[in-house]
């Protein structure tokens, strides 16, 4: 009997492992092997401010220390080694990473493509030509990014307290709907309020600018697949799709498969176009 391959998934920015627990379930239930990484501060780990609770202190939630300030995307990297080196033993990986989860995903790629038999980007960035996530920011791909109005939420300075906190748990409903319409659009009013209860206040301000490019001779050797979805406002289809060229240009030999769902940044990861694009690539690797 093959060993059965195991789908390591890896967050993107203010959330965790809870996000893919519907595609997780539905990928063991088919027969897969599944974990879901909890990034350093994330998850399981996860820190919420005192002043993040009801009722809220917005003064002290603009100045209230956060212990995510000190970590790096290097630890991001560490963490999820130790899980694939781990899942490794038994099979075939499948490294599935999300919005922000893509830079993880790349320095993994560069650092260990011996133990990564597929790589798989859904909505997420992939910085190939440029150094880091935020210097896409500016590009004419992501002019239709709709990142500010997540932006609008952050409370105190990122600059001093070494996180970009959001404060999720606002009841302004010009910032509640301004965050839905980046993240979800079209979800319900039941339906958002699930997600915004998934999601952390605190994010390290090293990710989006640390040195991500991917190496053609190390993570380009690995086979891939992006997963665009066509209805994100915060990654927007333009900027994927320049990810996914800028990657094809860098290993033409090693091309990048690729797969549309009509979604949101969110997704749900668990619809149903998702899993079945999940189930053929982990069934192959």
């Amino acid at each position: 009997m093959s060993p059965v391959p195991t789908v390591v998934l890896v967050h993107g920015t203010h959330v965790s492992s809870f996000g893919w627990v519907g595609l997780t379930t539905e990928l063991a239930l088919r027969g897969f092997r599944t974990v879901a990484v909890d990034l350093p501060g994330h998850g399981i780990d996860g820190f919420y401010p005192r002043s993040y609770q009801a009722p809220q202190d917005p003064q002290a939630l603009a100045t209230e220390p956060s212990p995510l300030a000190a970590l790096t995307l290097e630890d991001y990297e560490k963490r999820t080694i130790e899980v694939v080196r781990r899942a490794r033993e038994h099979g075939p990986v499948v490294l599935v990473g999300s919005s922000q989860g893509g830079v993880t995903l790349s320095r993994v790629g560069n650092a260990v493509p011996e133990l990564v038999d597929h790589l798989v980007y859904m909505a997420a960035y992939c910085p190939v030509e440029l150094p880091s996530m935020a210097a896409y920011l500016n590009e004419p791909e992501n002019a239709g990014s709709l990142i500010a109005k997540v932006t609008a939420a952050v409370v105190g300075d990122p600059a001093v307290l070494g996180v970009a906190r959001v404060n999720w748990r606002t009841a302004d409903p010009q910032l509640l709907d301004g965050i839905r319409e980046c993240l979800a659009g079209g979800f319900s009013d039941e339906e958002f309020l699930r997600v915004l209860n998934l999601f952390q206040p605190d994010e390290p301000v090293a990710i989006p600018v640390a040195e991500t490019r991917v190496q053609a001779d190390r993570w380009g050797r690995i086979p891939r697949t992006y997963v665009r979805f066509t209805e994100d406002r915060l990654i927007p289809p333009a900027l994927q799709d320049r990810f996914i060229a800028e990657a094809d240009r860098l290993t033409p030999h090693n091309p990048t498969e690729v797969h549309s769902v009509a979604a949101p940044h969110v997704g749900p990861f668990h619809r149903a176009e998702v899993v079945e694009i999940l189930s053929a690539i982990a069934s192959k690797a």
